[in-house]
């Protein structure tokens, strides 16, 4: 009898252990559901895994381009699932009936009812396309050789960073890497030397951080690289940690910290309608929220918004028929009436009201209505009419004011981007800083990084072409300079490569400008192999003279590094700007084969040794460049590019919709016939059989910008013809890598292409 017991007991306990593995393997899986906020759906998912009895998940947000982020707590009980991510302040609990979790999801404030079903987990793109790990690896230890600096050196973030004061001078904060590549938020009190983490940074990376007043931090994430950043803050002493805009699919812009305000910020959110922006007044303390204006015609929605420093929406500029720019202005704080019709091509921005005026409605502007290039005038928005003409150089467009706020908004300087930066004092008491400065540094550009309110103590930033930048102390009081922080100690300035200016005529006599790098071997009279690298953008954008790690290590490499500010660039006035319009890929790219002609011209790179490398836009110049003078380059290496305009057009975040008519105005307009013409002649999907050359693709797969599907596309178009083309993708990056492994990774794989294809 008691054997017959034994048995039964043992088959019970083997019954009621596999009933326990199949509820377990109920649960394990992919679960996907749609919420449902303010009439917006927005997916999740959930993957759910077993180990040991333990469960461990991890959440998507596809319309945020999230993936993969790890919760902190799973728990299986009773057919109950409870799912937290308490950084995001998540919470999800269901219960498992028939296949269907039903259940409710928890999020600042919010209570959501949520379903879950069953679903087979998809990544972004075509996932059989991207290149093995291994094979990758294989690529990146091509011909290996020893030098003096390697890959990391260049490419792996400064163990601190991101240095700032206080408004009241007590305390620094900073970021600090850990042994995981982590870089956290720390606050040092200078008064006790006491060093406190505030900000833990996790599986996403902290993106921007900020003082919002003496004692709390603002910070933003986003998921993945997808852009649709949120805003978070916390004590600094670690305590009150709170997500402020917990709004799934939702971008948050700071418009203005409130330093007459230290409780509340103005920032600006596409809550409502993700094709628009609304202003709100957030407490930084609660996170609750005052919509300060309505943006509610889509049509012709407003694009841009003009705070005073007292938080007073004293203006803004509203889109019409797409390509047109009104600019609203009120006199009375209430009412908002039409001041300026503008085109989106002219510029007139108010940078600061001039609050030493009597005049409320004084204020700095930059504007190109009565010029080729930008100038800084005093200007009267109430009467629209110029005060006083303040600045302007012949050659370039200035763009910088900066004023005290503790010597009532004095005027203190301008400052331009020339062939390297230029500051402008203005003020006697900063004639006299600019002039200590400049003495004690003249061989580098500077910046104030930051400065307490009552202007005792400075953070002055310098930098060079040969220098990664190194931050200094300056007290007002004692005029001492003290170092603080070298980012890079290990790079030495005198192993690094010179950065050159260069000036030459294109084909068609336009004035183009731009930089070389030239490593030793170029300098000593020796032909060197050179990396093209077009810029991003592509309009309004250039590149500038600084210290730049992918220049610094092709250099390391014995490459020179070309960068063409070709027509289209910003910075150089309104005409040169609008000469490259319908002529991305065209013109734009006839400036950068004349920029090589020029320096094979003057005997520093070899013609036969020409790679072509970019991000971007630029990736789009490496494919274009690749079609269109396909025996010009060696190979080429396509960085989150586009490859097909019409695609590109249809797939740009829904925020950059207003601005639609305005993209197809800078670059091409399908619906016209003979554009549509050059489109096809330009989308390098198009022109596959003209690529000679080797191509590498890079591309983050939660991209907003750049969908992935634009490198998809190439890959796929060129594996169908033969081709060999690695294509590295990384899952948890947007539009370039960011994370310090992915980065490493994608230049040593790089540089591995370069060492197969261009030596």
């Amino acid at each position: 009898m008691k054997t017959t017991i034994l048995k039964l007991s043992s088959a019970l306990f083997l019954f009621l252990s596999m009933a326990k593995q199949l509820h377990a393997q109920d649960i394990v899986g992919t679960w996907e559901g749609k919420l449902y906020i303010q009439g917006t759906e927005t997916p999740l998912l959930f993957s759910i895994k077993s180990e040991d009895n333990t469960y461990t998940s991890t959440m998507d947000s596809p319309s945020q381009g999230a993936t993969g982020i790890p919760m902190d707590e799973t728990t299986f009980i009773d057919n109950t699932i409870t799912i937290k991510f308490n950084q995001g302040g998540i919470k999800y609990t269901g219960k498992l009936k028939e296949n269907i979790i039903t259940g409710t999801f928890y999020q600042g404030g919010m209570k959501l009812p949520l379903s879950l079903s069953k679903t087979v987990k998809t990544l972004p793109g075509n996932i059989a396309l991207p290149t093995s790990n291994e094979e990758l690896a294989k690529l990146s230890n091509w011909k290996i050789s020893n030098y003096k600096y390697n890959v990391d050196d260049y490419f792996a973030k400064p163990k601190a960073s991101s240095f700032s004061f206080s408004a009241n001078g007590t305390y620094l904060s900073y970021r600090e890497k850990d042994e995981n590549a982590k870089n956290h938020v720390y606050v040092k009190n200078l008064e006790t030397n006491e060093v406190k983490r505030v900000i833990e940074e996790k599986e996403e990376l902290i993106r921007g951080f900020g003082w919002a007043n003496d004692n709390r931090l603002i910070y933003i994430m986003d998921k993945g690289g997808n852009e649709n950043y949120h805003l978070f803050a916390v004590n600094i002493d670690g305590t009150n940690q709170k997500e402020l805009t917990p709004f799934n699919g939702v971008k948050v812009n700071i418009i203005e910290i409130l330093k007459e305000d230290k409780n509340h910020m103005i920032i600006s959110m596409n809550k409502n309608n993700r094709q628009i922006f609304e202003p709100y007044k957030i407490n930084i303390d609660t996170g609750n929220l005052e919509q300060l204006y309505k943006n509610e015609d889509l049509a012709n929605p407003i694009n841009s918004y003009v705070f005073d420093k007292d938080g007073k929406l004293r203006g803004f500029t509203k889109m019409r028929d797409g390509v047109n720019i009104d600019l609203y202005y009120t006199i009375d704080d209430k009412n908002y009436n039409l001041k300026k019709k503008l085109s989106w091509k002219d510029n007139f921005n108010i940078a600061a009201f001039n609050y030493t005026s009597k005049n409320p409605h004084e204020a700095y502007v930059v504007s190109n209505l009565d010029s080729d290039k930008n100038q800084i005038y005093l200007y009267d928005l109430k009467k629209d009419k110029i005060v006083e003409k303040l600045f302007s150089n012949k050659n370039y467009d200035v763009s910088g004011v900066s004023l005290s706020r503790k010597r009532n908004y004095e005027l203190d300087y301008f400052s331009f981007q020339g062939e390297k930066k230029e500051i402008v004092p203005v003020s006697k008491y900063y004639k006299k800083l600019h002039k200590k400065i400049t003495s004690k540094f003249p061989d580098y550009n500077y910046s104030i990084a930051d400065v307490t309110d009552d202007e005792s103590k400075y953070l002055i930033f310098l930098q060079s072409d040969k220098l990664y930048g190194i931050y200094y102390s300056y007290d007002s009081a004692k005029e001492k300079f003290e170092l603080l922080y070298n980012l890079m100690p290990n790079l030495l300035e005198s192993d690094m490569a010179e950065m050159r200016p260069i000036t030459f005529k294109s084909r068609d006599g336009k004035t183009i400008h731009g930089y070389i790098t030239l490593p030793k071997a170029a300098l000593n009279g020796n032909r060197v192999p050179v990396i093209i690298n077009p810029h991003g953008g592509p309009q309004g954008i250039r590149d500038s003279w600084g210290f730049n790690p992918e220049a610094q290590l092709f250099a390391s490499r014995g490459y020179a590094t070309l960068q063409i500010n070709f027509r289209i660039s910003g910075g150089y006035g309104k005409a040169f700007l609008e000469s490259g319009f319908k002529q991305i890929g065209r013109k734009a790219m006839d400036d950068v084969e004349d920029g090589l002609q020029y320096v094979i011209d003057k005997g520093w790179v070899d013609k036969n040794k020409t790679a072509i490398y970019g991000g971007s836009h630029g990736g789009y110049a490496v494919l274009r460049g690749l079609t269109k003078t396909p025996d010009l380059y060696a190979c080429g290496v396509d960085y989150v590019g586009v490859s097909n305009l019409f695609s590109f057009m249809k797939t740009i975040p829904p925020y950059w919709k207003p601005y639609l008519k305005i993209i197809k105005e800078i670059w091409y307009d399908e619906d016209v016939p003979e554009e549509k013409v050059i489109m096809e002649e330009v989308s390098p999907v198009y022109q596959i059989d003209k690529i000679k050359k080797p191509l590498f693709v890079v591309q983050g797969a939660n991209d907003p910008r750049v969908n992935i599907d634009e490198s998809d596309q190439i890959v796929e178009a060129l594996r169908a013809k033969g081709y060999d083309v690695p294509y590295m993708v990384k899952y948890d990056e947007g539009h370039g890598f960011t994370k310090e492994k992915n980065r490493i990774e994608l230049y040593k794989a790089m540089m591995g292409f370069y060492a197969k294809h261009l030596n």
